[in-house]
């Protein structure tokens, strides 16, 4: 996609660049359209600056379900839209390009911005990278924020977005905030680039977590309770399980904790506290011996609670 290098302002991370973003387009009592589940960070930040979170039913497989934007658009006037279209935490779920076109031209038909949360695009485990909804953005209206904290160095914080129509106003949004962001590790970052080493990285942290991925499933099947549902995302690191119904995964968070396990439950990921029987498992980690018995130990839990 042609993006000019004057409508890219670089964040301090991916979520300097969303909070940016939805800072410039809301003001307090706003409604903002979400996904559900939703990425938990996306709901502290609408939450802190006193917006609503307006949750529209996401697929695990195809996105954000465009016939509930549309009634939504209709029933809240929302003044932004905020939607991880490839790879979607929690789910994984990556909504085909034609979904993203049409999501992208129903906005603009409603002139309501898009911000794009796009961190885990380049961890996909096919042959392409997954097309971003700005490549299909005719009005300016998308803002495409991502960062290179989850595909090659997180301490480096280092993310950008590109702002279409709102780049200007983001521009001096950061210089009343933050101001700058850090200028070696964008030079440090831009020297890897050029020396040609970030595609090689690329393929080699893709064949890692595919691979672990097919060790976290095959895990999943093993140890935890007939009924379990799990998601196979074609790219990035998390799995979204919906465990029997009944299953409590506030209770199994808690009981895995006191173990020293950590599990995200499923009401962190929505301003509802829905999703009370699903979990999102990160497979971003090897599957050694010490992370299969805490799986194991979760499947135990998660039985006993489904029992």
């Amino acid at each position: 996609m042609q993006v000019d290098a004057d409508a890219i302002v670089v964040t301090n991370g991916a979520l300097e660049a969303l909070n940016l973003a939805i800072g410039v387009v809301t003001a307090p009592g706003d409604a903002v359209l979400v996904e559900s589940p939703c990425f938990y960070a996306a709901l502290q930040i609408l939450q802190r600056r006193n917006l609503r979170a307006i949750e529209v039913p996401t697929h695990p497989r195809e996105g954000i379900d465009l016939d509930a934007v549309e009634a939504a658009i209709a029933r809240h006037a929302p003044r932004a839209c905020w939607v991880m279209g490839t790879f979607q935490n929690p789910l994984g779920a990556s909504m085909p390009p034609e979904r993203k076109r049409a999501l992208v031209e129903l906005l603009a038909r409603h002139a309501i911005p898009l911000i794009e949360d796009d961190v885990y695009a380049e961890l996909y485990f096919g042959s392409e990278r997954p097309v971003p909804a700005k490549a299909f953005d005719r009005e300016g209206l998308v803002m495409h924020c991502s960062s290179f904290s989850k595909c090659l160095a997180p301490g480096h914080r280092i993310g950008w977005v590109a702002g279409g129509r709102f780049a200007g106003r983001i521009a001096r949004h950061k210089l009343t905030t933050t101001l700058n962001t850090n200028v070696p590790s964008q030079m440090a970052i831009a020297h890897y680039l050029e020396r040609g080493g970030f595609d090689r990285h690329l393929r080699r942290l893709r064949r890692t977590l595919a691979a672990q991925q097919a060790e976290y499933l095959a895990a999943v099947g093993r140890y935890f309770p007939s009924g379990t549902r799990v998601t196979r995302p074609a790219g990035g690191y998390f799995l979204w399980l919906e465990l029997p119904a009944g299953t409590d995964a506030l209770a199994i968070q808690r009981q895995a904790a006191a173990q020293g396990i950590s599990v995200a439950p499923g009401p962190m990921f929505s301003a509802s506290r829905g999703f009370g029987h699903c979990l999102r498992l990160n497979c971003g980690h090897p599957l050694d011996a010490r992370t299969q018995a805490a799986l194991a130990t979760l499947g135990r839990l998660a039985t006993a609670h489904a029992g």
